[in-house]
């Protein structure tokens, strides 16, 4: 019983969308775990058995009161430069290699991967799951231990997130759509359209028209939100206000989910999470 999100590019607010989710839940009294397959970061985070995951992992765990585990970012790779990564594997250093070396072990860590999230839902009632960059990277498909190949694997709902804020919305979302394996396309069960400026009510055309395009409901448009927490992605300007692990990082989640609930379908996207998989309903 999952949720799958994935973005139309890089820095659409994945992570923020995941750790909002995941308080939702959390609130709604469910047991709720944030799943990431693989993240590339440099901000990771040492947890108290020692093993290192994503930084926005460690604070998706905290929004969702679960403990942080090496289960919830199977993958992470620590860029080094010169097409290097090292690649910490369940939490523990595995190996230091180029991206061609890489991509040969893509069935290996994707049995890893499905393996750390098939042990996550035997604790928590449901697993929120962040895509990484974008999900209609073609070129990438068959090497996609972040996107599509969990996708195809575990036959979850996909929600789309796309960027306002970048402009072309339209054809994020309905090309992202276009290019996506047909497999895959039916999967997608809602669009949120995120960094919104302005008054909401003006895109309510836009609303329709992207329903209209593409045939599949949009969950919620979410206004452009100033949050002190931690930023994972590359792409995304340093915040010196971030706060995590104390009563300040509380009141932000809290926050985040008030204003999402505000904004969003929350009880279409509990009912996606609930289903057993994306074939159920």
């Amino acid at each position: 019983m999952s949720l799958m999100i994935l973005g139309t590019s890089s820095h659409v607010g994945k992570s923020t969308i995941v750790t909002g989710l995941c308080r939702i839940l959390s609130d709604k009294g469910l047991s709720v775990a944030p799943f990431k397959a693989q993240n590339m970061s440099s901000n990771s985070c040492i947890l108290q058995n020692g093993c290192e995951i994503a930084l926005s992992q460690a604070v998706q765990a905290e929004a969702a009161r679960a403990k942080p585990s090496e289960l919830m970012n199977p993958v992470l790779l620590k860029p080094a430069g010169n097409n290097k990564s090292g690649v910490i594997l369940l939490g523990k250093p595995h190996s230091f290699e180029d991206v061609s070396a890489y991509y040969q072990k893509t069935d290996y860590l994707l049995d890893k991967a499905v393996e750390a999230y098939q042990a996550l839902e035997k604790t928590y009632q449901t697993i929120v799951i962040e895509g990484a960059g974008g999900a209609a990277e073609v070129n990438l498909y068959e090497k996609d231990i972040a996107n599509i190949l969990p996708a195809r694997r575990l036959r979850i709902p996909i929600i789309l997130v796309a960027d306002i804020e970048r402009g072309g919305v339209f054809a994020q979302v309905y090309g992202t759509l276009q290019l996506l394996p047909d497999d895959i396309r039916p999967l997608v069960k809602g669009i949120i359209v995120n960094k919104f400026s302005g008054d909401i009510e003006l895109f309510n055309d836009g609303r329709k028209i992207l329903e209209e395009l593409t045939g599949i409901p949009v969950l919620g448009i979410v206004p452009r939100l100033k949050l002190n927490l931690p930023e994972e992605d590359s792409l995304a300007p340093e915040n010196p206000d971030a706060v995590m692990l104390s009563a300040a990082a509380e009141d932000e989640y809290d926050r985040l989910a008030a204003a999402l609930e505000t904004v969003l379908d929350t009880d279409k996207l509990i009912a996606l999470a609930l289903e057993k998989n994306a074939n159920s309903g």
